[in-house]
Formats: C-alpha cells, structure tokens, sequence
C-alpha cells in the first residue's frame, strides 16, 4: 500500500483545511536539524512554532518541505522499500483555536483531510479524545479508512491556544502499531513556542 501524498493541491484540501483556519503561506517553512535530544534529532519548523523528534526508520527532507501545499511546513516520512507507509506533517493553523471548540474543529478537519487524502472511501471515526501537546490542550481525532483492499488510518491532531498548530498523521495500514507508536513518539515529543527552537 502507499501513503498519498500531501505535495499535489486539490480543490478539495482548500475546504477541508478552513475547517482548521489554516493559513496557507508563499513563503517556504523555516526548518533545521536541532541536534538530538536524547538519542533522535529533531526538526525545527519555525512558521508552525513547533519542534518534534523524528524516530527511528523515519526521513526527513528539507528540500522536500518547500514542495509541500502551503497549508503543511514540515514532513518526515517513514518507508520500506519502494512503498511509504506513514507521513507525518506538521502547519500552523490561521486563527486561535479556544479549548471549548477542540472537538468540533478538530473532527471536522480531520474529516475533510480523510476526503481528500482518500476521496473514494468513507472514513470510520475510532477515536476523538482530549490530550495535551507540548504542554498546551489539544485533541487527536484518528479515523481508519478502506485504502487498496486494507484500512489506512488518518490521525490529527489541533492544539488550542493563540497560536494554535496541528499535526496530521497518514498511514498506510491502521493495523500496523509499529508505525503508529512511532507517530505517538513523534506527538509525545512535540515542542512548541519558545520551547521549539
């Protein structure tokens, strides 16, 4: 199976990241090797004001990053053999998102990335729950969807605050825990604000 790729815009991904209040930007994201904390570097995306360790297997391309929708900032990716299986990306989303409209915003956007990602299947939401990124409230919403004869699974997350980011997770198979405990590791890891750079 392979992950869709976030670098071709559609029509469809305008409105479903409005539901986010995402900013889309000309200029390029800002990103850096931080260095390793603990044993893993680090990328650095400056205009989503967050920093996230990259696990173990995973890539990640700066080059790639300035080919990404202007919605997205950064991208680290994890792939084995020709086939992708998991994307993680990270933005910043337009306006303040308060902790009261987490839920709602953040099914709605996660909703609207599934139909573009994988617009001929119909989402199944698995999970919407309260959490906390890098310190700050949030909510991670993750629905699997039939994808070439498997279930893939879709994951984001918003953080609330007044400069609200978001991180969107896609994989390939939603059975895959590997994968998805890595995706957990890069959330559990997310720096953000002042304490990104």
């Amino acid at each position: 199976m392979r992950t869709p790729s976030p670098k071709t815009p559609a029509p469809r991904l305008w409105a479903g990241l409005a539901a986010l209040g995402v900013t889309v930007a000309c200029a390029g994201a800002a990103l850096s090797w931080s260095g390793p904390v603990g044993d893993r570097p680090r990328v650095t995306d400056t205009r989503a004001g967050v920093s996230y360790a990259v696990p173990e297997g995973w890539r990640h391309d700066p080059a790639a990053d300035r080919e990404l929708l202007g919605a997205f900032s950064s991208r680290i990716s994890r792939a084995s053999e020709a086939t992708e299986e998991a994307t993680v990306l990270t933005g910043a989303a337009g306006r303040p998102v308060p902790s009261a409209e987490l839920r709602r915003t953040a099914e709605g956007a996660a909703r609207s990335n599934a139909a573009f990602f994988f617009p001929d299947a119909a989402p199944t939401v698995t999970e919407s729950r309260r959490t906390e990124l890098g310190g700050r409230p949030a909510h991670t919403v993750a629905l699997d969807v039939p994808h070439d004869g498997g279930t893939a699974r879709v994951e984001l997350t918003v953080v609330a605050g007044p400069h609200p980011a978001f991180l969107l997770a896609l994989a390939s198979d939603a059975a895959d825990s590997r994968v998805l405990a890595d995706v957990h590791a890069v959330e559990a890891s997310m720096a953000l604000g002042s304490k990104a750079g």
